[in-house]
């Protein structure tokens, strides 16, 4: 799912956009027993816990796609007629109206899932009848494209609030406040199924955790039935490890930033599409012979990329977005740290002086130290 998906589901969990047909929740201590449940219609709400369900229920659309917010797919066992797809879509299509399906899915969840401490399950229904679009983006509130039926779970940590003095208005004064349990916002949720394409698909899934290193395997394997993605930071782990083994002895500055400039030119050619560009075993061996990297470590490209990567039977695909730094052109040593504009690479070159390798920065333009305006100026003949 793109950002804009996320975010056309966002504004239908809004008072004004609201059509949830019916809400179910479960508290549960730290030693996995069931302390409360509820399931209401979630309209027949008071109007004041309606706005905190919607805090909770809008984080996991809310992630940054790729990094804690994840496309996970259904691997082929999930999706027989014991699997987890199939038991989420008898849940889906009973409305959470089925008490005993709604009490499976809570023990499901509770016997997968590791916390140390209490948690809030919440999980809602709801019907989008997703309008048609023009050409020019605009929505034809008149002309339906798909009816788009959906369950949205957080899962929620439960904390005692702080402890503290409060005011009391009666006798002015001020005492012990009690220590209440507060719902805070979710640590993990999903989205069944995944709203691709502004279409229902029911062989993939949205999946959102708060700490992005820290995504769940088992529970993904276990409660969802899906392949365990890469991490954000595995993936840029990877994608490093892939190149300095590739190059071997030419892993020097101007092949490294070679890759770099030719990853800042892929984006620019990807900037108008609205799915996010990713790289997969032909595009990564594309990208470095293009970025000149010698024929003779090329060669041995595939083996490096199985033993960084993947196995060939398992062969994700990198998120440019988690492998590429957007921001800065980094150059680190123990003692100093350059940062660049990544479309200036071309300001930073390697060279030799004094017999020493060292980089050279082209100055233009104003020129701070220390927050000190200075100027430039010309390298005298016995500075050189």
């Amino acid at each position: 799912m793109i950002k804009a998906e996320m975010t056309e589901l966002k504004k239908l969990l809004t008072p004004k956009n609201c059509h949830i047909t019916r809400i179910c929740g479960c508290y549960v201590d730290g030693d996995k027993n069931k302390k409360a449940q509820f399931a209401h219609s979630f309209l027949s709400l008071p109007e004041e816990e309606t706005f905190k369900y919607f805090e909770l229920l809008r984080k996991p659309l809310s992630g940054t796609p790729g990094k804690n917010t994840i496309d996970l797919a259904f691997l082929p066992d999930a999706e027989k007629e014991d699997g987890q797809q199939a038991f989420l879509l008898k849940l889906l299509d009973s409305g959470l109206k089925d008490d005993t399906l709604v009490e499976e899915f809570f023990d499901r969840i509770i016997s997968s899932y590791e916390f140390v401490g209490n948690y809030l399950i919440l999980v809602v229904h709801d019907v989008y009848d997703v309008p048609g679009k023009t050409k020019d983006g605009l929505d034809m509130e008149d002309a339906s494209d798909d009816v788009y039926s959906y369950l949205l779970t957080s899962i929620c940590p439960v904390k005692l609030s702080d402890p503290g003095l409060s005011y009391d208005p009666v006798t002015g004064e001020f005492h012990n406040r009690n220590r209440d349990w507060v719902v805070d916002m979710p640590l993990h949720g999903f989205l069944f199924p995944a709203f691709n394409d502004r279409c229902t698909d029911i062989h993939n899934m949205l999946y959102y955790s708060k700490d992005a290193e820290a995504l769940g395997d088992d529970f993904i394997d276990l409660m969802l039935g899906c392949e365990r993605p890469m991490t954000a930071g595995s993936q840029k782990e990877t994608f490093q490890a892939l190149v300095e083994e590739t190059l071997g002895d030419g892993c020097e500055f101007t092949a490294v930033k070679n890759i770099h400039e030719k990853m800042s030119e892929l984006i620019a050619e990807h900037s108008e599409e609205p799915t996010p560009l990713v790289l997969d075993r032909a595009e990564v061996k594309s990208l470095f012979a293009s970025s000149g990297v010698a024929n003779d470590r090329m060669a041995d490209f595939d083996r490096h990329y199985d033993v960084s990567v993947g196995t060939a039977g398992a062969d994700p695909a990198l998120r440019v977005s988690n492998v590429y730094n957007t921001r800065s052109f980094d150059v680190k040593t123990p003692d100093v740290v350059v940062k660049v504009k990544p479309d200036r690479t071309d300001l930073i070159e390697q060279g030799i002086s004094g017999g020493r390798p060292c980089l050279m920065i082209a100055l233009s333009g104003e020129v701070e130290v220390n927050g000190i305006s200075v100027h430039p100026g010309a390298v005298r003949e016995d500075e050189e």
